[in-house]
């Protein structure tokens, strides 16, 4: 039995998300501390999952999200128009000349390279995505008179700020509502929820939020630190974790959410920055589902690998309606994603489809 989703016909947008959009200021092959230029990308975790979605696989897809109106939030903006997505729900904040109201984020992030690891330093601090807060959103219009398939966002967002947990369960009940599917991907940030809670505060939040969500995605350290299921297996040399053992976990969550329609993981085995394991698994009406393995993937950029796995799940579930076929075109997505610089994907989804169907690295002339 596959997920029912509503039609495409009915809807404007086949995705939504819902998440903060980061300025990304690469150092390239360099390290931040020692930089004199930086490239600039755009960046959000649940933003990427959006625009993987509209770049890669041609779907329509929308964001809602927050800017301070000054010249860098409309760098950003106009980053986001290039990679086709939807506009129309972002939100422009006064700003106020010196950013000590509200501002927009900064992330400046190395790649990493062979035993030195990849380095993000965000500098998020009163963004205007941070302040947004319960009723800053017209829900009844996306959702209700617009009509959005798929509703995408995440346990990054969720930890901003006081305000942005009852904000994410405000928007999660109107999807649900309206019949949207909803996805979260819970993105466990240690440092975001420090000072909001620390760790009960993340479980209390994140099990508020997972009762409205019907396709959950994290890793094993997600659903431990923010759902509170152990699993055991772990090699903590390697970062590997046995998949009996994760299913067993995902059995139990399940068991606690009955909700849950489907969830899914990457499995990433960390042998230096920039040569990994790759894989995924993805749970559906009972079954496992095993997606082609990719073992010493090369990486170029790791960031955003994760958030392409998702769009491609989620493209997965849209066309196919097989979670066989889903975790497949999320695995390809995310290791591909991860061979090009900056968060988002530069792929094409007959790209994403040869490395599902075992195509090599061929010259293509």
């Amino acid at each position: 039995m596959s997920i029912e989703i509503k039609s495409a016909e009915s809807c404007k947008y086949d995705i939504v998300s819902l998440g903060e959009v980061m300025l990304r200021l690469d150092p390239g092959e360099g390290r931040v501390r020692t930089a004199r230029s930086f490239r600039a990308w755009e960046g959000g975790g649940e933003y990427n999952v959006a625009r993987g979605m509209r770049k890669c696989f041609g779907l329509r897809a929308g964001v809602v999200t927050a800017f301070a109106d000054n010249e860098v939030g409309h760098l950003v903006e106009d980053f986001i128009m290039q990679g086709g997505v939807d506009t129309s729900w972002i939100q422009w904040k006064p700003y106020d000349g010196l950013g000590r109201e509200v501002r927009n984020g900064l992330n400046f992030t190395e790649r990493g390279f062979g035993i030195r690891g990849a380095v993000g330093v965000p500098d998020r601090g009163l963004t205007a995505a941070s302040q947004m807060k319960v009723g800053d959103v017209d829900w009844e219009k996306l959702f209700g008179e617009e009509g959005v398939r798929w509703f995408h966002t995440g346990g990054i967002f969720a930890a901003l700020s006081e305000t942005t947990p009852e904000f994410v369960i405000e928007a999660v009940k109107a999807a649900k509502k309206h019949g949207t599917i909803v996805s979260y991907d819970l993105n466990y940030r240690p440092s975001l929820w420090k000072s909001i809670g620390g760790h009960a505060k993340c479980q209390e939040v994140n099990r508020e939020i997972a009762k409205y969500v019907d396709v959950m995605i994290g890793n094993e350290e997600d659903f431990t630190a923010c759902l509170g299921f152990e699993v055991e297996g772990v090699d903590e040399n390697i970062s590997k974790i046995e998949i009996d053992a994760f299913k067993k976990m995902i059995e139990s969550a399940v068991a606690a959410f009955p909700n849950f329609q489907a969830t899914a993981t990457t499995l990433r085995a960390v042998k230096t920055a920039t040569v990994n394991d790759w894989g995924a698994i993805a749970w559906h009406a009972g079954e496992f589902h095993e997606s082609k393995q990719y073992p010493e993937l090369e990486i170029m950029d790791r960031v955003g690998g994760g958030d392409s796995f998702a769009s491609g799940l989620i493209y997965g579930f849209l066309t196919t309606g097989d979670p066989a076929k889903a975790v497949n075109y999320g695995a390809a997505h995310g290791a591909l994603a991860m061979t090009t610089p900056g968060d988002t994907s530069m792929v094409t989804v007959k790209e994403v489809e040869k490395v599902m169907g075992g195509g090599g690295a061929r010259v293509v002339r």
